[in-house]
């Protein structure tokens, strides 16, 4: 009865960490996907698809701090090699290249913090997008890996 049990319980504990993986890859494609979304917002108005909006810019920011916050969480270990369903996926380079990957976060962190309060119009908005754009550009040409 006590073997039963204890092999009960590893398979729980067992289920139960793929399960918090697979939760954390959700929660990190939902972040990156968050982001991109209001990348393309703000592009629409840089584009002249849509009007310039500040409450879209300030959410937009708001988003892209958000993640600056949360990036030191959103790749660890555990979820090294895991391809989720979805157009992309994490490289193996951002376990490989600690390093690198840290040092794109950096910069990233500092384009966001430095457009913080800078877009008040359109010409602002010209001018800081394609800043953050590059910085996300950069890291997902060499941390990200597109489905086949």
């Amino acid at each position: 009865m006590k073997r039963t049990v204890v092999i009960v319980g590893t398979l729980l504990l067992c289920v139960g960490a793929v399960a918090a993986q697979q939760d954390q890859v959700k929660q990190t494609q939902t972040m990156m996907k968050g982001n991109g979304k209001n990348a393309g917002a703000l592009a629409a108005m840089v584009k002249g698809e849509k009007p310039y909006d500040q409450a879209t810019v300030d959410a937009a920011m708001a988003q892209f701090e958000d993640t600056v916050k949360k990036f030191p969480t959103l790749f660890p270990d555990s979820i090294k090699g895991k391809k989720p369903e979805g157009d992309y996926y994490a490289s193996p380079k951002v376990w490989e290249d600690r390093p690198g990957f840290q040092e794109h976060i950096a910069s990233f962190s500092k384009v966001v913090a430095d457009a913080k309060g800078k877009i008040k119009d359109l010409d602002t908005l010209k001018a800081t997008l394609p800043v953050i754009g590059k910085q996300c550009g950069g890291c997902h040409e060499t941390y990200r890996v597109k489905n086949s």
